[in-house]
């Protein structure tokens, strides 16, 4: 295998391990089902998926090495569907585009929030944010309000 088509095994390894532990992968999921059915790969989703879930419910310190040792399995996978001629570099090149649009688009994507306030009167704005900067509020106190 040439050294290109290794960097695109790797690359694309990478890749599905990085959305496989993100909210991503059930976007990705069905790019990835769809390439290893027409390769007629033995790799089944539910064996992507229960490894997923390994990977989500393990210990944080052992979560670096289990996602590289899942990408190493991964592109050992891909080098031999490739070697096997059940995949070309093309093919390899398409899924690894695709699977990056779906990672890039989920980084920007806003996602929805829903907020409700319970329990009392609030005399004054309420904020939730991940960020905010530069923001000055001004407000009134209620008369009768000690501070």
């Amino acid at each position: 295998m040439d050294s290109e088509l290794a960097a695109l095994a790797a690359a694309g390894a990478t890749t599905l391990v990085s959305l496989m532990v993100t909210d991503s992968w059930t976007h990705a999921r069905e790019q990835v089902r769809r390439f290893f059915a027409r390769t007629g790969s033995g790799i089944a989703m539910a064996e992507l998926d229960d490894t997923r879930n390994r990977l989500l419910t393990g210990d944080a310190a052992a979560d670096e090495p289990d996602r590289r040792e899942v990408a190493v399995q991964l592109r050992v996978h891909l080098q031999q569907l490739v070697e096997a001629g059940d995949v070309t570099g093309d093919d390899l090149r398409r899924l690894l585009t695709s699977l990056h649009r779906i990672g890039d688009a989920s980084a920007t994507r806003p996602g929805t929030v829903h907020n409700e306030i319970t329990g009392g009167v609030q005399h004054g704005p309420v904020i939730q944010s991940g960020r905010i900067t530069g923001l000055t509020v001004h407000g009134h106190q209620p008369s009768g309000w000690r501070s």
